[in-house]
């Protein structure tokens, strides 16, 4: 490990190695964070949050086993610091992977994307719009942490939960995504342009069987809420059903209130809430249209 001191005198940790970067955040604990792309950190005066350089960081982005993205037969393996923009193009010929391709390659914009982390995505706990955790809620993904306690692995809807606990001392290591038969899409409403933060988020992966019935179907919700989460209701009266976008589309309409819309300076929540079922039925339709 390797440390600079920046211009207020704090060290910045420059790890070489998971071990390095574990030693240095328990070392440093509580206050201690790992650092990767910094996008998140580039915008905390517009958050007005408070400095930023008082934080001792701990930088990861030079370890080569958390840039790593590994594809086989049974499971995508995403390390923590691997960029969006890598993300979407190692996913994107995928078949079964089209909702975190579209996830990776329409978050943000190209500049931001091509720096921004997946781990740094989910870890920036007051991110509500974030478009990789409704992905990966609705693709099944698992987190894989690591501390000076051991290796621990969570699922994705445990995790978004407690992230606050979760994550002081820890280091988010990697993202385990399960492959199967399952069609997925993504769907986002951004305000007004690319690079805006979406108003709402629909990921949604469903197995069908071949005469179009939804054997399995997972939704997932995303920055409606301060924390993305499933669907469960209408996930309940989807399956089994043949896929149809009109049908799911009054389904959504009619369970919509059970979402508690965030009111933010780009959108209040009334208007997140309403735009929902709009984007269930586009996903729908997006899944349909896949071979």
């Amino acid at each position: 490990m390797t440390a600079s001191q920046a211009g207020d005198g704090q060290a910045l940790y420059v790890a070489t190695s998971l071990g390095d970067a574990v030693a240095a955040l328990a070392a440093r604990a509580p206050h201690a964070v790992p650092l990767a792309g910094a996008t998140w950190i580039m915008r905390a005066p517009i958050r007005q949050e408070r400095d930023h350089r008082a934080i001792p960081y701990v930088a990861i982005g030079a370890i080569d086993e958390l840039r790593r993205i590994d594809v086989n037969d049974h499971e995508i393996v995403i390390g923590a610091c691997a960029t969006h923009a890598e993300v979407a193009a190692r996913l994107g010929g995928l078949p079964d992977c089209r909702g975190l391709a579209a996830a990776a390659g329409n978050a943000a914009n190209p500049a931001i994307r091509r720096i921004a982390t997946i781990g740094g995505n989910l870890c920036a706990v007051k991110f509500a719009a974030s478009d990789f955790a409704p992905a990966l809620l609705a693709a099944g993904a698992r987190v894989e942490l690591l501390s000076a306690a051991g290796e621990r692995e969570l699922p994705m809807e445990r995790f978004l939960a407690n992230r606050s606990t979760l994550i002081p001392g820890s280091l988010l290591v990697r993202l385990v995504v399960p492959r199967g038969q399952m069609r997925s899409a993504h769907v986002r409403l951004p305000l007004r342009k690319a690079g805006d933060y979406p108003v709402a988020i629909v990921s949604m992966a469903a197995k069908l069987a071949p005469d179009g019935i939804a054997e399995e179907i997972c939704i997932a919700v995303g920055s409606v809420e301060p924390v993305a989460r499933r669907w469960p209701h209408l996930e309940s009266e989807m399956t089994g059903r043949k896929l149809d976008a009109d049908r799911a589309h009054a389904l959504a309409a009619a369970d919509a209130g059970s979402f508690s819309g965030r009111d933010a300076v780009e959108a209040p929540g009334w208007y997140r809430v309403q735009v929902l079922p709009a984007l269930v039925r586009r996903a729908v339709e997006i899944l349909q249209a896949q071979p």
